[in-house]
């Protein structure tokens, strides 16, 4: 069984004192660091990135750092872009133009990225950004990001020079399972401080509630919409982020298995599927269609945790968000959806941002890896079950434990406005 436990992760009083401090921030404008132990003066990264072009993943954090929380050129995270390797500088025109008016050092290898050029490795962390650009798709669906290469040759860099720097990966760690293992033993061989994931788990939520650590959940159901493999993962990881609090979690899941068509819907009139549940979350999002039942294109993520706690995340054509619903023991359910807002510059990046600052600044993950690794490995072993016509697939290789920690979402959007004068 995977096991990291909370001694590698922020202890909770340092969480709590981080989601206290960046809420209040949060009334006048994007948070600070406020915790006493974490200095103001910026960490030097760099990023290793597909491609920079407006909206792409890479300026929604790299122009973060460079720009403001904002990109307005006011106030952003206590991090300083030292470097920058672009796998395909074609289509980041964008990104080199706002890279050379900060007059940041662009290399054509990732070790002189991580080096900046030099012999040692002068930074404090690394900023990995495999999403977007032209790649190969498989017969799964799964676009093949070069994240596994992304990080070999990071740390390579690592042990050729002698010294290892925290690394966060954007979404998941790998779309390929065998890769993302790979890559998580790896950062525990090397003793990689590491984090990985989706923004969407520290976004703006449109009924928000919250869940206690050992929180008796019945059921719980998630919705996602869009491509499979692009946005089922950002599905599965606010749907971990929540059921990850029940009691006795997190020790991984057992089985997975993709249902399409008719079956769908009969796994909810037999019961595998809690109705109810279903319904409150379709009710709380943003869809085309008055009746959930309604949309013939619907997919479900059927899966079974070690505990015997039902797994299930709807891929629903019908749904135009990402939203979750929990049914805690002799309460109704309970439902909220996660906001994307465009402008400015899709704002729930700046809190995973002030994640990724925060290890940056402390050394050591602010919220647990594991948990992209199981929704890395759930994804891809029901896109697996998906391609093989609905396969039921065991999955021993998926046990994996670990420890929940808390860390703030975005307030409420109104509260981010700037003050009216």
């Amino acid at each position: 069984m995977l096991d990291r436990r909370e001694s590698d992760q922020f202890s909770r009083r340092d969480c709590l004192r981080l989601s206290l401090g960046a809420a209040l921030a949060g009334l006048s404008g994007w948070p600070t660091i406020v915790a006493d132990d974490i200095p103001a003066k910026p960490k030097s990264v760099a990023a290793v990135i597909t491609v920079y072009f407006r909206n792409s993943h890479a300026d929604v954090l790299l122009t973060k750092i460079l720009e403001g929380w904002q990109h307005d050129g006011g106030p952003g995270p206590a991090l300083k872009l030292a470097s920058i390797y672009i796998d395909q500088p074609e289509g980041s025109e964008f990104g080199l133009e706002i890279l050379k008016k900060h007059g940041i050092p662009i290399f054509d290898s990732i070790e002189k990225a991580v080096t900046v050029g030099g012999e040692t490795i002068s930074v404090d962390g690394v900023l990995s950004i495999g999403e977007h650009g032209n790649y190969p798709v498989n017969d799964l669906g799964q676009q093949l990001y070069p994240r596994k290469r992304f990080f070999q040759e990071i740390t390579d860099t690592f042990q050729k020079y002698d010294r290892v720097v925290p690394v966060f990966n954007d979404k998941h760690i790998s779309t390929v399972w065998e890769d993302a293992k790979w890559m998580y033993d790896r950062s525990i061989e090397m003793k990689v401080p590491f984090m990985a994931g989706s923004s969407l788990p520290v976004a703006y939520r449109s009924h928000p509630f919250e869940l206690p650590l050992g929180s008796e959940i019945e059921s719980a159901v998630g919705i996602g919409y869009s491509g499979l493999d692009i946005y089922g993962f950002h599905a599965l990881e606010t749907y971990q982020a929540f059921v990850e609090r029940r009691k006795n979690a997190e020790h991984g899941v057992k089985w997975v298995r993709c249902l399409e068509g008719k079956v769908v819907w009969q796994a909810v009139d037999d019961g595998w599927v809690a109705a109810d549940v279903m319904d409150a979350v379709y009710d709380v999002i943003p869809k085309s269609k008055a009746n959930i039942r309604e949309d013939e294109g619907a997919v479900l993520f059927q899966f079974e945790y070690t505990d015997g706690f039902r797994g299930a995340q709807f891929m629903l054509p019908s749904a135009g968000q990402t939203g979750v619903a929990v049914k805690l023991k002799g309460q109704k359910p309970v439902a909220t959806g996660f906001e994307e807002r465009p402008e400015p510059r899709y704002p729930h990046f700046a809190y995973l941002l002030k994640g990724i600052e925060t290890m940056i600044h402390a050394g050591k993950p602010t919220y647990p890896v594991e948990r992209t690794l199981l929704t890395s490995g759930i994804l891809d072993r029901a896109l697996h079950s998906k391609f093989e016509n609905g396969r039921k697939l065991d999955t021993p290789e998926l046990t994996i434990a670990y420890t929940p920690v808390a860390w703030p979402h975005a307030p409420h959007p109104d509260l981010l406005a700037p003050p009216k004068k």
